[in-house]
């Protein structure tokens, strides 16, 4: 039996168990399909990159109201198109109070879907890009075809050892800087610095209990020696981002 049999099946058993515990929730069955489908990359997405990056769909299983039923937040903006719909998730820089920081820093994540309600496309807006270039947000997606599920976490934890490696250069902090500004606080390590922002989700609704959820905290870690962003990590929506660049870099230095 091939190698890529087994890991398929060990993660349907996995998952049976996963939707057994969940009492049958069916959006997390057509998320976990849509994980499946990371195994062929190219088969079932395409990527197109412009001021925006676009992470499309070519055989979408997703319903919108799948998106609301795992983030427990509505979009900022909900507005029908010739195709189907389109959302809007706008992200605004705030202070420690929740207040809007002026001059405004905001960003923005958009949700295509057609006209039987199925996700098509997921776009990212250029200032998230500072934060998460094209050639690393690319190949972070494509890492996820052989993550590890985390059944209690309701994460996925990708093998960086599985993928290919890229050429890229990393964002200096001068630039990143430029684009966001001040952050709200820096934790000073060793050999590193920890910016912290926070980043307030508009939106008209949020389930009971789940508040929290519109307010985003991103750590951006740079290092000291070269001022380059080397991690990222942070929650968009209820979805929880963390990357670490250099994992994915040809002949990557060995992290103490």
């Amino acid at each position: 039996m091939k190698t890529g049999s087994i890991k398929r099946g060990f993660r349907f058993v996995c998952i049976i168990g996963l939707a057994i515990s969940l009492s049958g929730c069916i959006y997390w069955w057509r998320a976990y399909q849509t994980y499946l489908q990371m195994d062929e990359f190219d088969r079932y997405f395409s990527i197109l990159v412009t001021d925006n990056f676009t992470l499309q769909f070519k055989e979408p299983i997703l319903y919108s109201k799948d998106f609301i039923s795992l983030s427990k937040l509505q979009p900022s903006l909900n507005s029908p198109t010739a195709e189907g719909k389109h959302w809007r998730y706008w992200f605004r820089k705030v202070d420690a109070n929740k207040k809007l920081i002026i001059p405004e820093v905001k960003f923005y994540s958009d949700l295509n879907f057609n006209k039987e309600d199925r996700i098509t496309a997921w776009a990212f807006s250029s200032l998230f890009l500072q934060i998460a270039p094209p050639k690393f947000l690319e190949v972070s997606l494509r890492s996820l075809g052989g993550a590890e599920i985390d059944k209690e976490k309701m994460q996925l934890r990708a093998d960086t050892a599985l993928i290919d490696k890229i050429s890229a250069d990393l964002p200096k902090k001068s630039a990143v800087l430029a684009q966001l500004g001040a952050p709200l606080e820096i934790q000073d390590e060793k050999e590193q610095e920890v910016y912290i922002y926070h980043f307030l989700l508009e939106t008209p609704a949020i389930e009971e209990g789940y508040e929290d959820r519109a307010l985003s905290e991103v750590k951006l870690t740079f290092d000291k020696s070269t001022q380059e962003l080397i991690k990222m990590a942070g929650r968009f929506a209820g979805l929880k981002v963390s990357i670490n660049y250099r994992k994915f870099l040809d002949e990557a230095p060995t992290e103490s």
